[in-house]
C-alpha cells in the first residue's frame, strides 16, 4: 500500500497524459502527415518511453535535468521518425508540443499550488503547511488536461505558420523555442534541489513556497507572451515580405506584358506597308524575296485579342488570361471600360485584375470535366467610383470562405489575396464576395474622388 502512494502522483497523471499524447498526434499529423498507424506508435511509444523514465527517476534517485533531457530527445526522435514533411518543420512542431506542456502545466501548477498553501495557511491555520503527493497529484492532473486542451486548441491559430515556409525559417523559429525549454528544464531541476526564491526575511516557509511559486508562474507567462509574440510575429513579417515580393514581380510581368502589347501595336499600325512591300514583291515574282520578308517577322505575336480597355497595361494582362482561359476551354467574356481618370495606378490595377483572374482561372481548372466553365469581366465607372465586378464557374462542392475557395495551396492564394486587399485599402475601396449555385462573384468599388461609396447603393 505504501509504495502505491509513492506513485499516486504518477497514477492519477497517466489518462490526462495519455490525453495530451492524443492531442499531440492529432497536431502532428495534421501538419506534418502520417498513417494512423503511426500516430498510435507515437502515443504508445511516448507513453512508454515518458512512464518508464518517470519510475526511474523515482526509483533510482536519477538527475531531474537528465530526465528531462533524454524525454525531450526521445519526444523529438518520435516525431522525426514516425510523421512526415521536412525535418525542419518536425521539430518545429516537437518544440511547439513540449512548450505548451511546459508553460501551461507551470503557470496552472504554480497558481493551483499558490492557492492551496494560501487555503491551508488561512482556512487551516497551518502555520507552514506543505502539500502532500496526492494533492500535487491532482494539481497535475489538472495542469497536464489544461495543457492537451491548449494543444487540441493549437492547430486553429497556427495554420499559416506550418504552410509554404522554407526550412530554415522552421529551425530560426523552433531555435528559441528549445532554449526555453532547456530554461525550464534548469528551473526545475533547481527546484528539485530546494533552491527556491526567499522572502527576504524571517517570513518562514510559507512565504518562501508562495514567493517561489509566484515567480515560476510569472516566468511562465512571461514565456509564453514571448513564444507567441515571436512566432506570430515572425509569421507576420515573412508574409509581409513574400508579399512585398510577389507585388513587385508582378509588376515587373505587367511591365514586360504592356512593352510586348506595345510592339504588337506597332507591327499592327505596320501591317499595311507591309502587305503593300509583299504585293510588289509577289508581282514582280521575286519568290526568294517574299520567302525572306516572312522569316524576318516570324515570332512576332500577331494575336493582340480583343480587349481594348484604353490601359495598355491592362490590355495586356487580359490578353494572357484569356490565352490561358482558351487553353483550357474556358468561356471567355469581357467588357472592360477604364475610367477615364487616372487616380488608380495602372499597376494598382494589374494586381486586382491578375489576382482575381489567376483565382477565377484556377477555380474553373478544379471543375470536373464536362461542366460549363466560364469567367465574366465587367469594369466601368458608376456614379464616380470604378466597379469591377468578375463572375466565374466554380466547383459546387467547395465552400466558399473569405480566402474565396478551399484552395489547397493557402499561403500562396493568401499572399494573393493580402495584395488585392491592400490595393482596394490603399484607394478607400471596399470588396464584396459571395458563391451560391457553383457561381463565385468577386465585386470592387473604388472611389474615384477619394470618397467611400457602398457597392449596393452604388450599383
Amino acid at each position: 500500500m505504501k509504495q502505491l502512494l509513492d506513485y499516486i502522483d504518477i497514477l492519477l497523471e497517466i489518462p490526462c497524459y495519455l490525453v495530451y499524447l492524443w492531442m499531440a498526434g492529432k497536431f502532428c499529423k495534421k501538419y506534418l502527415g502520417a498513417s494512423k498507424k503511426n500516430e498510435f506508435l507515437f502515443v504508445i511509444f511516448s507513453f512508454c518511453g515518458g512512464l518508464f523514465m518517470n519510475i526511474a527517476n523515482i526509483r533510482y534517485s536519477i538527475p531531474h535535468i537528465f530526465y528531462e533531457m533524454l524525454y525531450n530527445i526521445l519526444f523529438i526522435g518520435l516525431v522525426l521518425l514516425l510523421f512526415r514533411a521536412e525535418w525542419e518543420k518536425k521539430i518545429l512542431a516537437a518544440s511547439m508540443l513540449m512548450i505548451a506542456l511546459r508553460l501551461v502545466a507551470n503557470i496552472c501548477n504554480s497558481f493551483l499550488s499558490s492557492l492551496a498553501l494560501f487555503y491551508l495557511h488561512t482556512v487551516k491555520k497551518i502555520p507552514a503547511p506543505v502539500l502532500s503527493d496526492w494533492k500535487f497529484g491532482v494539481i497535475g492532473v489538472v495542469s497536464i488536461c489544461l495543457a492537451a486542451l491548449a494543444v487540441y486548441r493549437m492547430p486553429k491559430h497556427l495554420a499559416p505558420v506550418f504552410c509554404g515556409k522554407p526550412g530554415k525559417w522552421y529551425v530560426m523559429l523552433a531555435i528559441p523555442l528549445l532554449v526555453i525549454i532547456a530554461v525550464f528544464d534548469v528551473a526545475d531541476w533547481g527546484a528539485c534541489h530546494g533552491i527556491m526564491v526567499r522572502s527576504g526575511g524571517n517570513m518562514g516557509l510559507y512565504y518562501d513556497q508562495i514567493f517561489s511559486h509566484a515567480e515560476f508562474c510569472v516566468l511562465a507567462v512571461l514565456s509564453m507572451l514571448a513564444a507567441g509574440f515571436y512566432v506570430f510575429g515572425m509569421n507576420r513579417i515573412y508574409l509581409e515580405q513574400e508579399k512585398s515580393g510577389q507585388y513587385y514581380s508582378q509588376i515587373a510581368v505587367y511591365k514586360m506584358l504592356a512593352e510586348q502589347y506595345r510592339q504588337s501595336e506597332r507591327l499592327r499600325h505596320d501591317m499595311k506597308n507591309h502587305i503593300i512591300a509583299l504585293s510588289a514583291l509577289s508581282k514582280n515574282k521575286e519568290w526568294e524575296k517574299i520567302d525572306d520578308y516572312l522569316k524576318s517577322m516570324e515570332g512576332i505575336a500577331l494575336d493582340v485579342g480583343g480587349d481594348m480597355t484604353g490601359n495598355k497595361a491592362v490590355d495586356a494582362l487580359l490578353y494572357q488570361k484569356r490565352k490561358r482561359a482558351e487553353e483550357g476551354n474556358i468561356k471567355w467574356e469581357c467588357d472592360v471600360q477604364m475610367p477615364k481618370e487616372r487616380r488608380i495606378n495602372e499597376f494598382d490595377l494589374c494586381v486586382l485584375f491578375g489576382n482575381i483572374l489567376d483565382n477565377a482561372l484556377e477555380a474553373c481548372g478544379r471543375m470536373p470535366n464536362g461542366e460549363c466553365r466560364f469567367i465574366n469581366i465587367q469594369a466601368k465607372t458608376v456614379k464616380k467610383c470604378f466597379l469591377l465586378e468578375v463572375k466565374n464557374s466554380m466547383d459546387r462542392t467547395e465552400k466558399h470562405t473569405d480566402e474565396f475557395t478551399n484552395k489547397g495551396d493557402l499561403q500562396e492564394h493568401g499572399i494573393g489575396l493580402l495584395n488585392v486587399g491592400d490595393v482596394v485599402n490603399k484607394y478607400n475601396g471596399v470588396v464584396h464576395t459571395e458563391a451560391e449555385k457553383g457561381i463565385f462573384v468577386i465585386s470592387i468599388l473604388i472611389s474615384l474622388n477619394d470618397v467611400a461609396h457602398d457597392i449596393k447603393m452604388a450599383v
